[in-house]
């Protein structure tokens, strides 16, 4: 449930590389409990916002704050309480998923059950596999597992659904609301307008480094709609995605 509680706080944002400008100046809140999106183009200053308030990354100027701490000052305490969801190349590929799970838990410092963490990604039989002989939708599921290690307060995705097919993408969609309910604020980048609208609480859109537009997904459509926006194609009520998930079924598909 969303609460009226202010957990990330953006102030006047600023990131420059030399002459680049990759954020420029913006400002949003994201509330307990929400999954909240940042969308736009490459090169829009996403990743490079994730990585901030993930405290990877310096800020030129402006204020971070996570759950009240200010980015520049709490690292190590963010930290704790926050997690990121990992390229698949940050993974040792020869380690077995309860390996890195129980590797992953000593970083944190904290005691953890391997099996029912594999068990809430659909893993459970896998704990044996070493990573590398994991499908592309079995790595995703598993570098989403190793953000809830330490109960996070804050789960950071960037891009979680890329190069997913239509089952494993849906129900990564699933883990990523059950993650949500289990009580954790869920901060996620996507380049796919769907996955957001149907994920997402609220979303802001940045382009050229500046947030252009803040609302959920239902009020933006709406303001557009208003504007007299019509469709050169009348809207049907189900995608070639529906047909395909209708066809072949919903059950992920990992060999």
């Amino acid at each position: 449930m969303i609460s009226g509680n202010r957990i990330i706080e953006v102030k006047n944002l600023v990131k420059k590389y030399d002459d680049l400008t990759a954020v420029n100046d913006i400002s949003f809140d994201v509330y307990e409990g929400e999954i909240f999106g940042l969308l736009g183009p490459n090169g829009a200053g996403k990743t490079t916002t994730l990585e901030i308030m993930e405290t990877l990354r310096e800020l030129t100027s402006g204020e971070v704050l996570i759950d009240g701490m200010p980015v520049t000052k709490e690292k190590d305490k963010i930290k704790k309480i926050i997690g990121v969801q990992l390229q698949q190349s940050g993974f040792y590929p020869q380690l077995t998923l309860t390996e890195l799970l129980r590797l992953f838990a000593g970083l944190y410092n904290v005691e953890i059950d391997p099996t029912a963490i594999l068990e809430s990604v659909g893993l459970k039989e896998k704990y044996k596999t070493i990573f590398k002989n994991l499908s592309g939708g079995q790595k995703q599921r598993f570098a989403v597992a190793t953000t809830i290690i330490n109960k996070p307060k804050i789960v950071f995705l960037d891009e979680p659904t890329t190069g997913l097919d239509p089952q494993a993408r849906r129900n990564l969609w699933e883990l990523i609301k059950s993650i949500r309910d289990s009580g954790s604020t869920v901060m996620l980048t996507t380049h796919y307008m769907d996955e957001a609208e149907k994920l997402c609480d609220r979303v802001g859109i940045i382009d050229l480094g500046k947030v252009i537009a803040l609302d959920s997904p239902n009020s933006l459509i709406d303001n557009l709609l208003a504007k007299g926006f019509t469709r050169e194609e009348k809207l049907k009520h189900a995608s070639l995605e529906d047909v395909f998930i209708s066809l072949t079924g919903k059950d992920m598909r990992d060999e």
